[in-house]
């Protein structure tokens, strides 16, 4: 049985990557843990032992997540992150967004606004 369907893997990822780009530039002095993947098992990220709890949390629940297809969280009626998560997942977002679209990569800049 999959874990996750291809739009929830594509979604975690690109949570996964915006997740590791903060992490780089603002814990790059922190030691590093294995995070498990959008894949739920099939391979590591290594990221603070903050970010990878983040991650965690975040893996728990977009598995858990009732709504098919799943809305942006922002545009979401049910908000099942807590204040908290919801508040640094949106610090991390603001941050990796504008710093992936400097570097080029575009095809987050439909995540970013949407």
């Amino acid at each position: 049985m999959e874990l996750f369907t291809s739009a929830q893997k594509k979604d975690l990822k690109v949570l996964i990557n915006f997740v590791r780009v903060f992490c780089r530039a603002k814990h790059n002095d922190h030691p590093r843990v294995a995070a498990t993947d959008a894949e739920g098992g099939g391979g590591d990220v290594h990221l603070c032992a903050d970010c990878a709890g983040l991650v965690a949390y975040a893996l728990e629940k977009r598995r858990k997540c009732p709504l098919d297809p799943k809305p942006s969280c922002k545009n979401c009626h049910i908000h099942c992150y807590s204040k908290e998560y919801r508040a640094r997942i949106r610090e991390i977002m603001a941050f990796s967004g504008r710093r992936m679209i400097m570097r080029g990569r575009l095809d987050y800049l439909w995540h970013y606004l949407f």
